[in-house]
C-alpha cells in the first residue's frame, strides 16, 4: 500500500554503482561519495531526513540504481516507508536459485572403500495427512541489500533481486562440508603471481562461511611469505617443527588441540596457517616425498579443506607430490603477460605429465588479479578469457590495496573485492 506525502519538494537520488551518487532537491544537486553502497545510502537518507525535519513532515524521494527505480517516503524520525516500484519498469523475473547457479559438472568424490555409508529412508506420512515437518520459509527470500532491502525493512514483502540471490547462493556453495578432506593447490611457477594472497583469501572465504577445519599450508622452500602475511600464534612453529612430531599426531592418542602447537590460528578469518621458514636457506628445509605424505596425512586428519601455497620450484619433490594429492588446481596470476604465460605453460605441462595431472589441468580454476592500480578490469578480464580453452573456468578480481603489503585480512578488502572473491571461491567449490 502506498504511503501518501506531499509531492513537494521534488527529491531524487541517483546511485552510480561505484560508491558515488547524486541527490537533487528541487533541481539543486549535491554529490556524495562513501566507502560502500550501504554507507552511501545511509549518508543520502540522512540528508533527506534532515529535509523532512526542516519541513516538519514526511517527504518523498525517488531513487534510481542498477536494480531500478523506487519511490520512498522518509519521515522526520528517519523512519522509511516504502511504495510500489516506479511505473513502467519491467518486473524482475523470479527464477529458482538452481537456475541462477549451475551445479558441478562432475560427481563429488565417493567415500573411501573402508567406510560403509547407507542412508536410512525417511518414513512418509500416510496419504491425506500433511507432514508437520514441512515449513515454508518465505521470509528467507526477503531482500536484505540495496533499496529492495531498505523497503523490505518496512515490512513490505519485497523479494531479493536476482543479483542478491546469486550472492546468497554462492555463499551457500562455499559453506558446504564435503565428505572427506579436499586439497586445493594454488600454483604458478612465476614469483609474484599472487599465489600467497590467493591462498589466504580463499581460505578465509571458505572458513568464514563454512566454519572451522580450514588450513593454509605454505609448501614453499624458497622464502615462502605466507607466515609473514598472516597472524602469528603464541609460538613460532613451522613445517620443520611439525615434521619430528608426525608419529604422535597420527597416533590414536593425539588430540585435535595438539596441533595448535604447530599451526597459527587466524582469529578473525577463522583458518589456520602451517608456515614455512623464510629465514632459512632452501637447502635447510627441503622435504622428501615421504615427508610430504606424512604432512598431508596430518592435514587430512585434522582439516576438511587444505589450501596449499605451492611455491615456485616445480621440480621440487614436495611440489610434485602436492600435485599427486590435489583435488582442485587453482592457477593464480596477475594481468601481466609473464605471469599469465607461466600459468598457461604450467597447465600445458601438467596435461602431458600423466592422466591424473591432465584431469587436474582441464578442471583447473584460474584467478586473475588486477594487481596494478593503474591497470584496468578489462585487462584482467581479457587474460581470464584467454584461459577458457585451457581450464574449467577463469575469473578476475579487482585491484585492492589491502592485498599489496601487510597482513592479509578479509575484512580489510573493499566490498567489491569481497564480492569478487566470494564468486571465485564458489567457482573453486564446484570442483570439490
Amino acid at each position: 500500500m502506498a504511503l501518501e506525502s506531499p509531492a513537494l519538494p521534488r527529491i531524487t537520488a541517483r546511485f552510480n554503482g561505484d560508491y558515488t551518487g547524486e541527490l537533487s532537491i528541487d533541481d539543486v544537486s549535491e554529490s556524495f561519495a562513501a566507502e560502500s553502497d550501504e554507507q552511501l545510502r545511509e549518508v543520502i537518507l540522512s540528508r533527506v531526513s534532515r529535509v523532512a525535519v526542516e519541513l516538519g513532515r514526511p517527504v518523498k524521494v525517488t531513487t534510481t540504481d542498477n536494480e531500478g527505480a523506487w519511490s520512498l517516503v522518509v519521515h522526520p524520525s528517519g523512519e522509511i516507508g516504502g511504495e510500489e516500484r516506479v511505473p513502467d519498469e519491467p518486473a524482475i523475473e523470479e527464477k529458482p536459485l538452481a537456475s541462477l547457479i549451475s551445479l558441478p559438472s562432475h560427481p563429488a568424490t565417493m567415500p573411501t572403500p573402508s567406510m560403509q555409508i547407507e542412508a536410512e529412508p525417511e518414513p512418509a506420512p500416510l496419504a491425506g495427512r500433511r507432514s508437520f515437518l514441512t515449513e515454508e520459509r518465505r521470509k528467507a527470500d526477503r531482500a536484505k541489500k540495496g533499496w529492495r532491502g531498505v523497503i523490505a525493512m518496512t515490512g513490505l514483502p519485497i523479494t531479493a533481486s536476482a543479483k542478491e540471490r546469486i550472492e546468497r547462493d554462492e555463499a551457500h556453495t562455499v559453506s558446504q562440508h564435503w565428505p572427506g578432506p579436499r586439497t586445493i593447490a594454488i600454483v604458478n611457477g612465476k614469483g609474484g603471481a599472487n599465489k600467497t594472497p590467493t591462498t589466504a583469501i580463499l581460505a578465509a572465504v571458505f572458513a568464514r562461511n563454512g566454519g572451522s577445519g580450514v588450513l593454509a599450508w605454505d609448501n614453499n622452500e624458497t622464502r615462502g611469505t605466507l607466515g609473514w602475511r598472516t597472524e602469528q600464534g603464541l609460538h613460532d612453529a613451522t613445517v620443520q617443527t611439525l615434521l619430528p612430531n608426525t608419529e604422535h599426531l597420527l597416533s590414536p592418542a593425539a588430540q585435535s588441540s595438539d596441533l595448535s602447537h604447530f599451526v597459527h590460528h587466524q582469529t578473525g578469518d577463522k583458518y589456520d596457517v602451517l608456515r614455512s621458514n623464510p629465514t632459512m636457506l632452501a637447502t635447510q628445509q627441503r622435504i622428501s616425498s615421504d615427508d610430504f605424505d606424512n604432512l598431508h596425512l596430518i592435514a587430512a586428519k585434522y582439516f576438511r579443506l587444505i589450501f596449499i601455497d605451492s611455491g615456485n620450484d616445480e621440480s621440487a619433490e614436495r611440489w610434485l607430490r602436492m600435485i599427486d594429492h590435489t583435488d582442485q588446481l587453482v592457477i593464480a596470476t596477475t594481468a601481466l603477460g609473464e605471469h599469465a604465460e607461466a600459468g598457461a605453460l604450467l597447465l600445458e605441462a601438467l596435461s602431458q605429465r600423466d592422466q591424473a595431472s591432465a584431469r587436474l589441468a582441464s578442471q583447473a580454476v584460474v584467478i586473475v588479479s588486477q594487481s596494478e592500480k593503474t591497470g584496468s578490469a578489462a585487462d584482467a578480464r581479457k587474460v581470464a578469457d584467454g584461459f577458457e580453452s585451457l581450464a574449467r573456468q577463469a575469473v578476475s578480481v579487482p585491484f585492492d590495496p589491502a592485498i599489496h603489503g601487510g597482513r592479509l585480512e578479509y575484512t580489510a578488502l573493499s566490498s567489491a573485492s569481497r564480492r569478487a572473491w566470494l564468486h571465485a571461491a564458489a567457482v573453486v567449490a564446484k570442483g570439490l
